[in-house]
């Protein structure tokens, strides 16, 4: 066997040795990283499921396409026709309001019927309702009205930017709140394992003086303690994933009766397996990296 090889199956099995020759410590030290990590993975989880329906909302993506008065039904739907062609994979959906249903609609309305009721003619020009879909609503908007704007027989393009500003505003503030999180939990986690390590390698000190004395290297000595950070880590990790799995149960039965209120199925999922496995893998790097800060402090004797 690779001498390599057989030291690093001799360092692991070593820390493993020493994970349950404590079993309390070391169960509570994972409980207490388990706790740290689960908190940005439901947040990442949930993050990750509001994207694909936060454009099903009540509050559609809309932008309105004024004609002018003196369009005819015929200029209006060609300039519709040609929004479609143009820009179907932008697209949700498209529908145009007459200007003679427009003026019907307001006169529906006992607000306004007293005031239309003395007009010679209908102010109102056709309209051309268009829902956007995908994201980075807002630039794109602006950037179709500005297309729009310049056909012929277009008078206004009015676009409803407000929510989609509203909107991005809080997804950018729910990203940034998960980036923060996502850095005090792994300083949490650093600090953690730091202060784990130093209890075990004051604890092995006098094992560890021997082993100089007969020629071990310090990589041979800090093996170990890197393989019990990454080991614990990596436990934690996969601990954090189960936790927030069984909490998603409860949470998404909580959350059916307010989806269904906006007129959308909406539930909370954990990401894909690729990047719980690139969670797991980052989380178990971190654990070593500290460790091997520990150990490098503390292993001066």
């Amino acid at each position: 066997m690779n001498p390599l090889i057989r030291q690093h199956r001799y360092a692991f099995g070593v820390t493993l040795r020493r994970l349950f020759a404590q079993p309390f410590s070391s169960l509570a030290n994972i409980l207490v990283i388990t706790l740290a990590l689960a908190i940005p993975l439901l947040g990442a989880a949930a993050l990750m499921s509001l994207r694909p329906v936060a454009s099903h909302l009540a509050a559609d993506p809309e932008m309105t396409v004024f004609m002018k008065v003196d369009a005819t039904s015929a200029e209006t739907d060609a300039v519709a026709d040609r929004i479609r062609r143009d820009h179907a994979g932008e697209i949700e959906d498209l529908r145009t309001v007459r200007r003679d249903r427009a003026l019907a609609d307001l006169k529906a309305n006992p607000a306004y019927a007293q005031a239309l009721a003395v007009l010679p003619d209908n102010p109102l020009p056709d309209a051309i309702v268009v829902t956007l879909k995908g994201e980075d609503l807002a630039k794109r908007s602006e950037k179709l009205a500005a297309i729009w704007k310049t056909w012929t027989k277009v008078d206004l393009v009015q676009v409803d930017s407000a929510w989609v500003q509203r909107l991005e505003a809080i997804l950018r503030f729910a990203r940034a709140a998960l980036l923060f999180l996502a850095v005090v939990v792994a300083v949490a986690v650093l600090a953690a394992v730091f202060n784990t390590v130093r209890m075990q390698a004051l604890a092995q000190r006098e094992e560890i003086g021997v082993a100089r004395l007969v020629g071990a290297t310090e990589s041979f000595v800090r093996r170990p303690f890197l393989y019990l950070g990454a080991v614990s880590c990596a436990a934690a990790a996969l601990a954090a994933i189960g936790l927030v799995a069984v909490v998603l149960d409860p949470l998404n039965a909580a959350l059916a009766d307010l989806a269904r209120s906006y007129g959308t199925e909406f539930a909370l999922r954990l990401p894909q397996w690729e990047w719980l496995a690139a969670f797991v893998v980052g989380v178990a790097l971190l654990g070593a990296l500290s460790a091997r800060w520990s150990v490098t402090r503390n292993t001066r004797f």
